[in-house]
């Protein structure tokens, strides 16, 4: 459904790349478009309808000015997480996902008698592997071409004693309904993983809404746990599931985006798509400049 899509965002890929190296020098839209190789035309065209802005709007998405600005509005994020238990801004988010996490006996056994289907597929955001289990998702990877073997290898070292079968009508469902969900789909579940603590923070992520972006402090005390926060760093670090659990909108307490597993061009171009999709939904009307 997505192979369109997955080629765009790699061409939107070499764009943020470009903008990062170069922003210093301001780039106009023909220097843009020249680099990842198509007209002024189609690719105003084409970056507009990947993500619903102009690039100049997207880029202004990704200063350390914007990045600040969602940092505070994270203060209020929390509030109300802490009064009401859900996120607002995130409600239907927090509602789509149930996790389930394997018991100690489970994760003792390493995935022994767990059967495991995964496969390759096209996203918005380029291919990625994802790995389902009677259970719900148990992985989900944005991988390049050349690193499916390697993407492969890390799903297996995490589950070693799990049977691995490639079988991509049984997952292909699966990447319709994240890429696509709405308020009617039906709940996903998350089969995970990892200590008590990395389960604690992979289920913080969960609170934090679209559009949204705290810090690694923020996520400590969502995890109930505030100093722990070089250890959050660690289980951010190790999420399992990309874009289901956000990692993607942790970001510095400078502002800055800092890293991301799957590549710091892909996080940034996650974070303005969804304040892109944010931004349409407050301001009707005012996307053409």
């Amino acid at each position: 459904m997505y192979p369109e899509a997955s080629t765009d965002y790699l061409l939107i890929e070499q764009a943020i790349n470009y903008l990062e190296q170069n922003y210093r020098q301001q780039p106009d839209l023909q220097a843009v478009a020249d680099y990842v190789g198509l007209s002024e035309y189609h690719f105003q065209r084409l970056f507009t309808r990947w993500v619903g802005i102009s690039p100049k709007k997207f880029v202004q998405f990704l200063t350390l000015n914007y990045a600040k600005e969602l940092l505070a509005e994270s203060h209020s994020l929390l509030e109300t997480t802490y009064e009401a238990g859900l996120s607002s801004p995130g409600r239907l988010h927090d509602l789509f996902i149930t996790c389930e996490a394997v018991t100690p006996g489970e994760y003792k056994r390493q995935g022994e008698g767990l059967a495991i289907a995964y496969g390759f597929h096209a996203t918005p955001f380029g291919d990625c592997l994802l790995g389902v289990t009677e259970r719900g998702i148990c992985g989900l990877s944005f991988v390049d071409l050349e690193r499916r073997e390697q993407a492969l290898d890390a799903l297996a070292a995490d589950w070693p004693l799990a049977d691995l079968a490639r079988d991509e009508e049984r997952t292909r469902p699966f990447i319709d309904q994240i890429f696509t969900r709405s308020p009617k789909s039906s709940p996903l579940a998350l089969f995970l993983q990892g200590t008590n603590f990395q389960i604690q923070v992979w289920q913080a992520l969960l609170r934090i809404g679209p559009g949204t972006a705290v810090t690694y402090s923020d996520v400590a005390q969502l995890a109930g746990n505030p100093k722990a926060v070089r250890a959050v760093g660690t289980a951010v670090g190790r999420n399992p599931i990309a874009y289901l659990i956000p990692c993607h909108r942790v970001i510095r307490q400078t502002g800055s985006f800092g890293q991301y597993q799957w590549g710091s061009a892909r996080k940034k171009a996650i974070l303005g798509w969804e304040a892109a999709q944010r931004y349409r939904q407050t301001q009707p009307g005012t996307l053409s400049s």
